[in-house]
Order: C-alpha cells, then sequence, then structure tokens
C-alpha cells in the first residue's frame, strides 16, 4: 500500500486535531482511500504535546524529501505565506486551512503551484466541515453556478441565534460567545465581517472561475444590530444572518458581505447557533444547501484530511484558470430593505419621508410605528426594490429634515 508522509506546520487547535485523526483512524483511511497518510513530523514554535513528533524548525518540514504534502495551519498571513511558498517550491503540495492567506494571495499562491506542478489546497478554508469547496470544484463541475451564498462564519451566527432567542443583546450574546470559546478575545475579524469576507472570495473563485480582489469585496459586519431588529424581523416573519454572497450576472460579479434579513421559510433562517450553511443555485443542479459545523478543530482537520486523501489519490490536482472578475459596486445592486429610524411623534412626519424617498425613486412598501418614547417614535419602514445608491441617497436626504431624530439601522433583505 502506498503511503505518503506528511508534515504540518502549526499545531494549534486545527493541526494538533489533524494528526491525532490521522492516528485514530490510520486503519479506516487506508482501508477507504488505499493509502496510508503518516505525519511524519508537525512544527510549532510553542511546547505543544501532539500525535506527532514536533520540531520548533519549519524548514525541517520543507526540506524534508521524504515529506510530500505540507499542511499549513497556522493562520494569519505572516509568516504562513512564506513558509507555504517555500513549501511549493520545493515540489510539494500544500493543504491549507488559512482563508486569509488564501483570499488574500491565491494568484501568487495558485501560480507558485503550477510552476512546480504541484497543487494547492484549502477546502478548510471554507465552512470548517461543510464539503463546499470541492463540490463546486468537482461534483457540480457540469453546472453552470450562478449563487453561493450563505452563513460562513460560526461566531457571528451564534451571537445572531443567542440574540434571538434568548432576548439577549449583542454585548451579552460575544460575551457568552467567547466563554464558550465561540469568538476570539479580540472578535473584530468575525463581527467586522472580515472573515466572511476571505470566505466569499474563495467562493466566487471556485463557483465562478473568477479571481476577486479582496478589497472590493464590500464588508458590512453585525455590531449595529440590536434586540429590537431581531424581535421586529422576527415579527414581520425575517430572521437576522450575516451573509457571504456571491452572484454571477451578465455584468460582472456581486460579492458582498453584509447582514440580511432572511424569510422565515428560507433554509437559512432555521440555522443556528455556530453552524454554517451554504446555498448554492446553478444548472442543471437547481438548488441546493450544505450544512454542517463551521469551526472547531475536529471538524476543520475532517476536511483537510479530505484534501490529503485526494491528493494521495490524484496527485497533482488539475485547478482551471481563474479570470480577472468585474465585480458590481454595492451602489448598482438591487434589493429589498428594512429601515428603523426614530422620529418626531407628530402629523405629517411619514409624509415628508415618503415625498423625500419618492423623489429618489424608492417606493415604501409598508410602515409599522412602534413604541413612542416621549416625544420620539420608532418607525420600521419596509421598501421595495430599489438601487442602492437611491436608498443611501434618499436616507441622507431623510437625515436632514428636522422631524428624522435618527436612522438606527439600514438591512438588506435576502
Amino acid at each position: 500500500m502506498k503511503q505518503i508522509n506528511i508534515g504540518i506546520i502549526g499545531l494549534g487547535v486545527v493541526g494538533s486535531a489533524v494528526a491525532e485523526a490521522l492516528k485514530r483512524n490510520a486503519a479506516l483511511v487506508a482501508a477507504q482511500s488505499g493509502i496510508q497518510l503518516n505525519v511524519k513530523k508537525g512544527c510549532d514554535l510553542r511546547k505543544v504535546k501532539a500525535a506527532c513528533p514536533v520540531t520548533s524548525d519549519a524548514y525541517a518540514l520543507i526540506n524534508d524529501p521524504e515529506i510530500k504534502i505540507i499542511v499549513e495551519t497556522m493562520g494569519g498571513v505572516n509568516p504562513a505565506k512564506k513558509f507555504v511558498l517555500d513549501a511549493l517550491a520545493a515540489g510539494k503540495h500544500v493543504v491549507t486551512s488559512n482563508k486569509e492567506l488564501v483570499a488574500s494571495h491565491m494568484p501568487e499562491l495558485l501560480s507558485a503551484a503550477k510552476r512546480r506542478n504541484v497543487s494547492l489546497l484549502y477546502e478548510a478554508s471554507v465552512g470548517g466541515g461543510v464539503p463546499i469547496l470541492a463540490a463546486l470544484r468537482k461534483n457540480l463541475a457540469g453546472n453552470t453556478l450562478t449563487e453561493v451564498y450563505g452563513i460562513v462564519n460560526g461566531t457571528t451566527n451564534y451571537i445572531l441565534s443567542t440574540m434571538a432567542e434568548e432576548g439577549k443583546e449583542f454585548s451579552e450574546a460575544l460575551n457568552e460567545a467567547q466563554e464558550k470559546g465561540y469568538a476570539e478575545a479580540n472578535p473584530k475579524k468575525d463581527i467586522e465581517g472580515y472573515d466572511a469576507a476571505y470566505k466569499a472570495v474563495i467562493l466566487a473563485a471556485e463557483a465562478f472561475g473568477e479571481r476577486v480582489k479582496l478589497d472590493s469585496v464590500y464588508r458590512e459586519g453585525i455590531e449595529k444590530i440590536s434586540g429590537e431588529d431581531i424581535l421586529y424581523a422576527r415579527e414581520i416573519g425575517f430572521a437576522i444572518k450575516l451573509l457571504a454572497i456571491a452572484q454571477k450576472g451578465d455584468r460582472g460579479v456581486d460579492v458582498r458581505v453584509h447582514p440580511a434579513l432572511v424569510p422565515l421559510s428560507h433554509p437559512l433562517a432555521g440555522v443556528r447557533k455556530n453552524f454554517n450553511a451554504i446555498y448554492v443555485q446553478g444548472y442543471p443542479v437547481g438548488e441546493l444547501m450544505f450544512y454542517g459545523p463551521g469551526a472547531g478543530g475536529e471538524p476543520t482537520a475532517s476536511a483537510i484530511i479530505s484534501d490529503l486523501i485526494e491528493l494521495g489519490q490524484a496527485g497533482t490536482i488539475f485547478r482551471r484558470e481563474l479570470k480577472d472578475a468585474t465585480v458590481k459596486p454595492i451602489a448598482e445592486i438591487v434589493s429589498r430593505y428594512y429601515l428603523r429610524l426614530q422620529v418626531s411623534d407628530k402629523v405629517g412626519v411619514l409624509a415628508s419621508i415618503a415625498k423625500i424617498f419618492a423623489e429618489k425613486n424608492v417606493s415604501i412598501a409598508a410602515v409599522i410605528q412602534k413604541e413612542t418614547v416621549g416625544s420620539l417614535a420608532t418607525l420600521v419602514i419596509m421598501l421595495d426594490e430599489a438601487v442602492e445608491k437611491n436608498i443611501q441617497a434618499a436616507i441622507s436626504a431623510a437625515k436632514k429634515l428636522s422631524v428624522v431624530n435618527r436612522v438606527n439601522n439600514l438591512i438588506r433583505i435576502l
């Protein structure tokens, strides 16, 4: 039976889980795949215990002629990028879970792999244990895909689910997520949408063959979502989720990350806690949804092992050439919207707001007046489909009205 030696750079939660899973499931992997995956050595600067020999020198792995595949699970760009490029240059396949590295430097990494006729695989960079990238690349290769969107960040989904189910405010739900280990001590990359943006870039590349620059992805986090928004949304039949969205149209691709009102009838609305779910639409397959644990050492290890098995069986993996994407600016998207604002509780307020919106070609679908506190009332306005730039122009004009005290939130509707 063919044996393949592996080196793991980064023996944190994910790297150590890979080593442990390959040790415990060695016989199963061999029986299922016909290859033996052997972790010859791992690398970490810390003194760690792992199910493999450990060194602090990454180049003891990169320069070892017996190691054929390097697994990179460090995270971040530096020094991970140098290690990955050097491993590829040394003629080794690389498997990584590093979404920031892949999203930020995909063209350079793929070019380096192609020059040496080796492969870079990164199934674990999106969706944790959810096998979405292999499905897009292989199982759905005969389909024209038009939409890939969903919940790709477990931290934010846990926070929003907790707010919805337990009536907590954002700060309380975030603290709970941190206490349970679902959120980092510094949760910025999760709650401000950076993590989801990395994954949106990767999803667009795999689904459409389009190279999307990270700085062209519109990004908005969940910091402004309040308990009021979640309550009012549910009253009118919606849940609020942070979505990564990639859509392909005649005029380019639309790639963005932001909170959205999702109809309670949609499968994504019922995705709870720290789970991920990714919705795919194409021809001829129709509609699919991939669901499962989106983070954690063991689910991510599962995705890495699937890449290792594919490389062990096939060797170099064919990757289509990516084309530079034309990304639609957020100002040009068309959507429905939820708007919450605080206004003076007096006659004629709604008429003055409606006049401003009509002048900007924005139609109001429904208005719900919520509680009045003193002389101020809360209005929830549902807006018909409109171009984003018109919505923003209408809101800017409305803010200048003396009767508008504050625009609390604007959320797009899926």
